[in-house]
């Protein structure tokens, strides 16, 4: 969190506030079901965490909603039309099931992958992802 504002480029997004996108990601996964659509305009407010605490808890709560979602949605709903808005114009539909895919779960791992490129730039250990990292004992 000392290096929360910290970015390797000034036009990317502050170390403190991708952790804090990638947190928040999960709580997308229950809007899809839950809603037909989402506006951006009106409906998203970018958030920094103030804290690990505050940002691993707000990561858990997120996720274990969004599991709760998924397992009360049925199939059917699944493939229900979800469309993403900005100001009112539509820039992204599809069956739900193709936007948690998609628009979520691919955002998320492109994110994680943006994640661990600034850990190691700032010469912070880098978890393991798909097995150990080269910080990790083998």
């Amino acid at each position: 969190m000392d290096k929360s504002t910290w970015a390797p480029h000034e036009k990317s997004m502050p170390l403190g506030r991708l952790a804090s996108h990638i947190a928040e990601m999960p709580s997308w996964v229950t809007g899809t079901v839950q809603l037909e659509f989402m506006d951006i305009d009106a409906n998203y407010k970018p958030w920094t965490a103030a804290s690990r605490d505050e940002l691993l808890s707000k990561f858990d709560s997120y996720a274990a909603e969004a599991g709760k979602a998924l397992s009360g949605v049925s199939d059917e709903d699944l493939g229900k039309r979800w469309a993403l808005r900005m100001g009112g114009q539509e820039l992204f539909a599809g069956p739900r099931e193709e936007v948690i895919r998609t628009l979520i779960l691919n955002h998320i791992i492109h994110h994680r992958g943006q994640l661990s490129v600034y850990l190691r730039l700032l010469d912070i250990p880098v978890p393991s992802i798909y097995g150990p990292s080269a910080d990790e004992a083998p």
